[in-house]
């Protein structure tokens, strides 16, 4: 069915119900005369009369009142979807795919999600993590988040979490044996939890800063990672020291099972961003995670689920 035969139905029904061009026209939101001729043009196409026409009354005929009949049903059945489809615009439902990092995992989504889905019971909650960028759109996900860099130009980025710091630490035990680094260039005789990229396979430099001067500091270790977790388990193990979000290591900074080192040294980061598809209408399950991570109330404390998760060990 072509799209001007379903208007032209759904004119049709219109005039039928109020057996006015006048009245119909106002409901559809035309002119009487533009009605009429939709109503010339439906019956030409169809070769059949639908409605007897006099210069004070309008009515169907017998083929109209047949075709009505079955219409009805069905026009009843598209605008009982319409309003349900209206109805959700209301009231999230459906599944919300979200692409995030490990951090953003933990930091962010973790400390909500069960606020977010007692409160919204309709909706299925998919989450990715990964550690490098990816095509959310081409991927088919609604959302990521992440450092604002993995946004696209044209997409839109929320702020989800503040700018943060990092920090670089160590087990008690391991600064028994090595005296702790007082610059950046001293980590060249200490033992490092190196970080490999996903995106290109390279290892990490640590980044630095102090009194506006900038540095890289390309460090030396027994242990390979691509993953956070991993190496603030290999610092709190005493394996060496490592470099990670302030977020990620405050539990065990706070248990001593690490502890803080260059700290005039370390950068703070922009934070971290939720970003979407700016071509797209924002399903409603996604607006209403967006409002309530804006709001800035945490139902857990940022890192618990590392903590959690170490401790199990």
């Amino acid at each position: 069915m072509r799209r001007a035969d379903l208007a032209a139905l759904t004119a049709f029904v219109a005039v039928a119900d109020n057996l006015s061009f006048r009245a119909a026209a106002s409901r559809l939101g035309v002119t009487p005369s533009a009605l009429s001729h939709t109503m010339q043009q439906l019956e030409e196409h169809l070769r059949i009369r639908l409605l007897h026409r006099t210069t004070r009354s309008v009515s169907l005929t017998d083929a109209g009142l047949r075709l009505l009949d079955r219409l009805r049903p069905a026009v009843e059945q598209v605008s009982r979807a319409l309003d349900d489809l209206k109805g959700e615009q209301r009231h999230p439902f459906g599944r919300l795919c979200v692409y995030v990092t490990y951090l953003a995992g933990a930091t962010v989504l973790a400390p909500v999600w069960a606020r977010f889905l007692s409160s919204f019971p309709d909706v299925q909650l998919e989450i990715h993590a990964d550690v490098a960028p990816c095509d959310i759109v081409a991927k088919g996900f609604d959302a990521g988040i992440g450092p604002k860099d993995w946004a696209a130009a044209d997409m839109i980025a929320v702020r989800v979490m503040g700018p943060m710091r990092v920090a670089v630490v160590g087990a008690p035990a391991y600064f028994i044996r090595q005296r702790p680094p007082r610059t950046p260039d001293d980590l060249a005789h200490h033992s490092c939890i190196q970080y490999r990229r996903a995106a290109d396979g390279a290892l990490f430099e640590w980044p630095f800063e102090r009194d506006g001067k900038s540095q890289r500091v390309a460090v030396e270790g027994r242990i390979i990672v691509n993953d956070t977790d991993l190496a603030v388990r290999a610092a709190v193990d005493g394996l060496g020291i490592a470099y990670a979000a302030e977020a990620v290591v405050d539990p065990f900074l706070h248990s001593g099972q690490l502890v803080r080192i260059l700290e005039d040294w370390v950068p703070c980061y922009e934070g971290i961003f939720l970003y979407y598809s700016g071509h797209r209408q924002v399903p409603v399950a996604l607006r209403a995670l967006i409002d309530m991570l804006r709001t800035g109330h945490r139902s857990a404390p940022a890192g618990g689920l590392l903590k959690n998760r170490l401790a199990a060990d």
